[in-house]
């Protein structure tokens, strides 16, 4: 299992499902990400989730296949 972490940019306290997995770089683009949602191989903290555009927060885990995607706060330094 591979694990990837994520940090939200620090004026977001989200970020949309299908662009999360565009930016960690598991599709190409947001369409495929939407496609990839709706076919339901994706989970939330062990759920599995068809919201194309779920709000993802901080301290939540996104899996699809053998990635976790762990989704963190800006770091305020």
């Amino acid at each position: 299992m591979q694990t990837v972490q994520f940090e939200l940019e620090p004026d977001r306290d989200h970020v949309e499902l299908n662009q999360l997995l565009k930016l960690v770089g598991l599709c190409d683009s947001g369409g495929a990400g939407k496609a990839i949602v709706a076919s339901g191989a994706v989970s939330v903290d062990g759920q599995q989730e068809l919201r194309k555009t779920c709000k993802i927060r901080a301290g939540q885990v996104v899996t699809l296949e053998d990635t976790d995607i762990q989704v963190v706060a800006a770091d305020h330094r």
